[in-house]
């Protein structure tokens, strides 16, 4: 929504940027590289795109930059769609140019393991020392569907209908079917998060933000873990008594468990 109708918060820069840069942006149309950009094009996004790629020089008519440093203005939300092996460099980047708010679709995180997990953490506490926000890894993106913003940061393939429903999954599957459903029924949404393996930004940071939101009348939540349950039924307990909460968990038995880690 419009950063002029609620005070700041460390979401703005995710929710409700104004420069976005796609980092890992692709001439290939099969690949997520030039899906993420296609998408933001189709949604009218109502500020401005910079594709990063030192192979191209342009991608879906628009400008390619050859790193975050070459971009000729402040960036406010970077996607991160690099192997895995790449993102800590682009998030040193991010970090040293000032980026607030940071998305990271690439997978191979603490889902694959130890090794996985320790990089993950390691580096969501590089972006929050530095006073930035994560999604992700191994997530699906962002929307936000407000007039002033129109931001479709996924590689949904379907589009998003505007409406008053904030959506958080911690499945991208899921995530694409819901979608899917949503529009079929004319169902529209105000904002979609695909918070992946919840390396900072979780389902409770995204309760508290829509918890003033005057665009999301209703929250819809798909959760397989809680990072924090305790702190997420105050803050339910809290948010409920302004809007009605939807909430799906699964992985509550030993194999539903097991299906959700995969």
């Amino acid at each position: 929504m419009s950063e002029t109708t609620r005070p700041p918060h460390s979401l703005d820069p995710i929710l409700s940027p104004r420069t976005v840069a796609i980092v890992g942006a692709s001439r290939r149309r099969d690949t997520l590289g030039w899906v993420l950009i296609h998408n933001l094009v189709r949604a009218g996004f109502e500020g401005t795109l910079y594709p990063v790629n030192p192979k191209a020089s342009s991608i879906h008519s628009l400008r390619c930059y050859p790193s975050l440093a070459a971009i000729p203005e402040p960036i406010d939300l970077a996607v991160i769609l690099v192997p895995r092996d790449a993102v800590a460099g682009v998030i040193d980047e991010c970090i040293a140019l000032g980026v607030r708010g940071i998305v990271v679709i690439t997978a191979g995180f603490s889902e694959t393991g130890a090794e996985g997990r320790a990089l993950e953490e390691e580096l969501s506490a590089r972006v929050r020392a530095a006073g930035g926000r994560l999604v992700g890894p191994n997530c699906m993106g962002v929307f936000n569907t407000a007039a002033d913003v129109r931001l479709d940061a996924t590689f949904s393939p379907t589009p998003p209908l505007p409406g008053a429903i904030g959506f958080v999954s911690q499945s991208g599957a899921l995530g694409v079917a819901v979608l899917n459903i949503a529009a079929g029924l004319g169902l529209g949404l105000s904002q979609f998060v695909s918070v992946g393996n919840t390396a900072d930004v979780s389902a409770n940071d995204l309760l508290e933000y829509w918890e003033d939101d005057p665009g999301t009348r209703v929250i819809c939540m798909y959760l397989e873990s809680f990072s924090d349950p305790k702190r997420f039924v105050e803050i339910a307990r809290r948010v409920s008594r302004k809007k009605p909460i939807v909430l799906v968990k699964s992985g509550r038995t030993a194999a539903g468990a097991r299906a959700a880690s995969s």
